[in-house]
């Protein structure tokens, strides 16, 4: 019997080493994050783009901080980009990135669908005009395209690329 149950064993183990590895890693292709952007594209912005987000009221700070690379401040997270512009998202409104140009003045907001990788989101002017649409895959991947479906490009870790291969864009990534 303890030959028996040896051999099962030894079985297992053989046939569980030849098994194809499952991971739990979600993957899109353009295609894939292109469809699911559209499919569920909303009708209009949720939320107010005015307000107390119009104008950095933290900018010095901000831009103080970004350029001593702090990303993580108490009740914020930012982050700079290669065109001079920055991003802000609050600790008390995560589902909510808001877009600064160099002199402090939103120029973008992004609403977030979820806060769970897949998830899509959303930019708009400050008017409240659709920019483009993203699918965030993961925290160093995600699709950018257009208002009529164009990839715009595809984040993969600090760079940004586009439908060709080149870096269009960078930015820093502090963990």
């Amino acid at each position: 019997m303890k030959k028996f149950i040896l051999i099962i064993g030894i079985l297992s183990l053989i046939s569980s080493s030849n098994a194809a590895t499952i991971t739990g890693g979600v993957e899109y292709t353009t295609t894939d994050a292109r469809l699911e952007l559209q499919n569920n594209r909303p009708s209009s912005a949720d939320f107010i783009l005015y307000g107390n987000n119009y104008i950095d009221a933290k900018r010095d700070e901000n831009i103080s901080a970004l350029l001593k690379g702090v990303t993580k401040l108490n009740d914020r997270t930012l982050a700079q980009f290669s065109d001079d512009t920055y991003g802000i998202i609050y600790n008390n409104d995560p589902k909510h990135v808001w877009y600064y140009n160099n002199d402090g003045t939103l120029i973008y907001a992004e609403e977030k669908a979820s806060l769970k990788y897949p998830y899509r989101t959303y930019k708009y002017t400050p008017n409240g005009e659709l920019v483009n649409m993203t699918m965030r895959v993961s925290e160093s991947e995600t699709f950018i395209f257009d208002t009529l479906g164009k990839l715009l490009g595809h984040w993969v870790g600090q760079n940004c690329y586009d439908e060709s291969g080149n870096i269009v864009m960078t930015r820093k990534i502090s963990k």
